[in-house]
């Protein structure tokens, strides 16, 4: 069986062996719209719970708009240049609107990176900012939230009178899906607030995964956060698997993004009748595995459909390395998922604990297999499996401790499926 996974900027294909029962688990979406650029507009124009955004920008001095880094392929290219003309249309000249790039506590974007990000013209026609969550003196402090969150926002963000944020909406490993309050936090937030809110406290909550919301602790956290920040207007969109727009959810921040949020899960969510023995996945290619850190990612969302003891088999470029400084720290320092989660417990929270926090409830039960090629070998031996030196050789591995006839799932795209055991 051949399969070809979503990695780095090529793409990789993989012969599997005969004798397996195999489950691919492709990437399920809706059909890319036939004219997305008459949705943008009829979203800008009809919005949910909400009025039409030039009416709303109408009287405003200035507006900031919040957007992905280059991490995330959402289209900002289509969605911005009519929310710019709206803007203009209200009132709102060019040089009073702010682009803000919600890097959260990713690394800034390049000059060339902004030009991808938002379009060239647009990247030379506005002003276009960087966010630094390690600089706490570029934050306003809003207070706590009710369960004591200190709440530090991007100031600059904060002192323009319309706060709009674009984003696109997936399953996100802790905050059930990605999009709305989101670009606001972490995206705009300091690394004070940032750690809070992935400290053990909400990462270890069972309701803190892919696909969930309701009940869901974190989402509840940055929802009382984003209205502390006052977010006005969100435009979230769904992409199809080919990243083209398939939907168009502009408005209210709550409501939007929950019309979109309803769309997303209805769409992508692949139930299996019962837990395979292992998986074979990835981080969705390029940009999300330019680094280990964000691959994280595709062992977690894995894990819902592994069963205790289970294999699974990740493949990503890592062209970027590790990730953080914080982060590329931690992940040589322990040899051990049970000597990081020890070490934690009951330690002051540190930038980018959270992911491999993550990944170690993980591998506490499940054996993971690693082709991370840009992962320089220095980090070898402490990254809680095995890694190896092709897809080959890890597929190799991964079926001489299986029984033929044992249940696999491939999924090429990785953390764009949602997948779970039920009915």
């Amino acid at each position: 069986m051949r399969v070809d996974l979503a990695f780095g900027k090529t793409g990789l294909s993989v012969e599997l062996p005969e004798g397996y029962r195999y489950r691919l688990l492709e990437a399920r979406s809706a059909v890319p719209l036939a004219d997305p650029a008459a949705a943008v507009e009829a979203a800008l124009d009809a919005p949910v719970e909400a009025p039409p955004l030039e009416e709303l920008a109408r009287g405003k001095g200035s507006a900031g708009i919040s957007v992905c880094d280059i991490t995330r392929p959402a289209p900002n290219r289509q969605v911005l240049p009519p929310l710019l003309t709206r803007l203009q249309a209200a009132g709102v000249p060019p040089e009073a609107i702010t682009i803000f790039i919600a890097t959260g506590l990713h690394r800034g974007a390049t000059p060339e990176e902004i030009r991808q990000i938002v379009s060239p013209e647009v990247a030379a026609a506005y002003r276009v900012l960087n966010h630094n969550a390690r600089q706490l003196g570029e934050h306003h402090y809003l207070g706590q939230t009710a369960s004591g969150t200190p709440v530090y926002i991007d100031e600059r963000f904060l002192a323009t009178d319309l706060h709009i944020t674009l984003g696109f909406i997936e399953p996100h490993l802790m905050l059930g899906y990605s999009g709305g309050r989101k670009l606001i936090v972490p995206g705009l937030a300091a690394q004070e607030t940032i750690k809070v809110l992935h400290s053990p406290k909400f990462m270890r909550d069972s309701r803190a995964v892919e696909g969930s919301i309701e009940g869901n602790p974190l989402h509840a956290e940055m929802l009382e956060i984003a209205a502390m920040a006052r977010h006005d207007f969100v435009v979230d969109v769904a992409l199809a698997r080919d990243r083209r727009i398939a939907g168009v959810f502009a408005g209210h921040p709550l409501a939007a993004h929950r019309r979109g949020v309803a769309f997303v899960s209805r769409v992508m969510l692949e139930l299996l009748p019962e837990p395979v023995d292992a998986v074979i996945t990835t981080a969705a290619g390029y940009p999300l595995d330019l680094t280990y850190y964000q691959s994280i990612k595709g062992v977690t969302a894995a894990a819902h459909i592994l069963k205790p003891g289970g294999k699974i088999l990740l493949a990503a470029a890592c062209e970027e390395g590790p990730g953080a400084p914080e982060f590329r720290r931690m992940l040589k320092e322990f040899a051990s998922d049970k000597a990081f989660r020890e070490a934690i417990e009951h330690a002051e929270v540190v930038i980018d604990q959270w992911q491999l926090e993550k990944l170690a409830l993980v591998t506490r039960r499940a054996e993971v297999l690693w082709y991370v090629p840009g992962l320089p070998a220095e980090y070898y031996p402490t990254v809680w499996g095995t890694v190896f030196p092709s897809i080959e050789a890890a597929c190799d591995a991964l079926f001489a401790t299986l029984p033929l006839g044992a249940s696999v799932a491939v999924i090429p795209e990785g953390p764009y499926v949602l997948a779970k055991v039920g009915q």
